[in-house]
């Protein structure tokens, strides 16, 4: 049986990387075989390229070399991780993927739709995730909960380059993720990130319940009985 690919994006500080455990947890009790990969940095060569992408010394790093970097850790991680789990049955959850490139080097940077779609294509196969729930909550919000994750040590402090941003650059990228579901609601799920984590999970499970057309019967009947 083939595996089901699910990616989790959003602004910074939306909460992405607590929610994807518990969509893990959701799933493995339900019976189901998952793993948990991110973007950038889900592989051993990812890793370095994640510490250059996110580095505040990187602050001036060419917008075009940032999308190849995006683009190389991708490409990685797609031969090695993705496409063999799901190919394995595996449910693969991810933390940001193509969408993110699409709403920070695309719709935020100003790079050129096209090329990025292309580069997409020929780089990565054109793999598109299954369901994408996307965390969505006002920049202001998600840039102080980021910064209080920073500044109590929860998050390093060498992966802070986004977050120094405008706070009209987490604006467009915003904006730019809530164009991506609006042009693909058979895939978007947008969840409201602004409550406590409990009714944000909450939020999410439903989402994961309600999404039949992705899942096998016998997938189906697990979380119904885990319900």
């Amino acid at each position: 049986m083939k595996g089901i690919f699910i990616t989790l994006e959003g602004i910074e500080g939306s909460g992405k990387s607590t929610q994807i455990r518990h969509v893990y947890d959701f799933l493995k009790q339900a019976g189901l075989r998952c793993v948990i990969t991110r973007e950038p940095g889900g592989t051993i060569i990812g890793r370095k390229i994640r510490s250059i992408l996110l580095d505040p010394d990187s602050i001036h790093i060419d917008p075009v070399a940032e999308l190849l970097l995006y683009a190389s850790d991708r490409a990685q991680h797609i031969r090695e991780i993705i496409l063999p789990l799901i190919q394995a049955g595996e449910v693969v959850i991810c933390d940001r993927y193509f969408d993110a490139t699409l709403a920070y080097q695309g719709f935020a940077r100003g790079l050129d739709m096209g090329f990025i779609h292309e580069l997409h294509r020929l780089a990565c196969r054109n793999l598109m995730p299954d369901l994408t729930i996307l965390l969505d909550l006002p920049p202001d919000t998600g840039l102080a909960r980021a910064w209080k994750q920073l500044e109590t040590g929860y998050r390093p402090g060498n992966e802070s380059r986004f977050e120094r941003e405008t706070f009209t650059f987490h604006e467009r990228v915003r904006a730019g993720y809530l164009e991506l579901a609006g042009a693909e609601p058979n895939r978007f799920r947008i969840v409201d990130a602004s409550p406590n984590e409990r009714q944000v999970q909450e939020q999410i499970i439903e989402v994961l319940k309600a999404t039949p057309r992705l899942f096998s019967d016998a997938f189906l009947q697990k979380i119904r009985e885990n319900a």
